[in-house]
């Protein structure tokens, strides 16, 4: 059974985005009342707010130590804070509209951030600088994820196509072309040979990054799929959709998913 063990106020307006740090003591909670906010996980109570940010925080994201904390907002920038303090490190400024995702690589060297103004951007998370701004969407991007090994880097858009980008050169190594409406989440699967994309268009698609083929279009959802995610071993995804219901899929052939 799971059962509630703390509820935590202090925000007030709705709370968008939630995440814990990698050893689960705290819980980093993001809202549109533009703040952020830090709380102890065993005693519920509130340990730091992040404020700095004029706009709704859209995402929040713990670096892997477990020192940082990287929030995007709707105000164009993507902040960097300091998780003992809860003072502001430093800025990210570049993008021209709302941030849609801002990311962490697993070794905490850089950030890439996705935003409504078409592109991603990858930035050092020491100095700030923007390394690279990487265009090729048409469109809003909706959605950025690194692979487990930080080496590339999906992006997802309402253009109804996705992309992924090598990181360390930021060429693009694939484009994925078929959905039929737009791409609201992306994600690797845990060895970062395929990706799956959740699309307003009902759909769940997998596909191979080297050929940037289609493997599989899952079919099932009757609205907009918004969410998906692959397991541990990548042999499940879960999908979550505008029609009210999650679906599991299970790899009945592990060479259709996984290679």
């Amino acid at each position: 059974a799971v059962v509630s063990t703390q509820s935590t106020g202090g925000h007030t307006a709705e709370i968008v985005c939630v995440t814990f740090n990698p050893s689960s003591t705290l819980v980093a909670t993001g809202s549109m009342d533009t703040m952020g906010k830090v709380w102890d996980v065993e005693s519920g109570a509130e340990m730091a707010t992040l404020q700095g940010h004029t706009s709704e925080i859209i995402s929040i994201q713990f670096s892997n130590l477990g020192d940082k904390i990287v929030t995007g907002s709707f105000d164009n920038s993507v902040n960097i804070w300091d998780v003992e303090t809860g003072h502001k490190v430093i800025s990210l400024l570049g993008h021209r509209g709302e941030i849609s995702n801002a990311v962490i690589s697993y070794d905490d060297s850089l950030i890439a951030s996705g935003s409504m103004d078409k592109s991603c951007k990858l930035w050092d998370s020491r100095s700030g600088g923007c390394i690279e701004t990487l265009y090729g969407h048409t469109d809003e991007v909706l959605d950025i994820s690194f692979d487990h090994r930080g080496r590339q880097l999906l992006s997802a858009s309402a253009d109804t196509t996705a992309r992924v980008f090598d990181v360390a050169t930021c060429k693009c190594l694939s484009t994925f072309v078929g959905h039929e409406r737009e791409i609201s989440k992306g994600t690797f699967n845990p060895s970062g040979a395929r990706v799956a994309t959740a699309s307003s268009d009902s759909t769940v698609r997998i596909w191979d990054v080297a050929s940037s083929t289609l493997i599989q279009a899952l079919e099932g959802h009757s609205d907009e799929v918004f969410s998906c995610q692959f397991n541990y071993a990548g042999d499940m995804l879960i999908s979550g959709s505008k029609d009210n219901t999650c679906r599991l899929w299970r790899d009945v052939n592990s060479e259709r998913i996984i290679p």
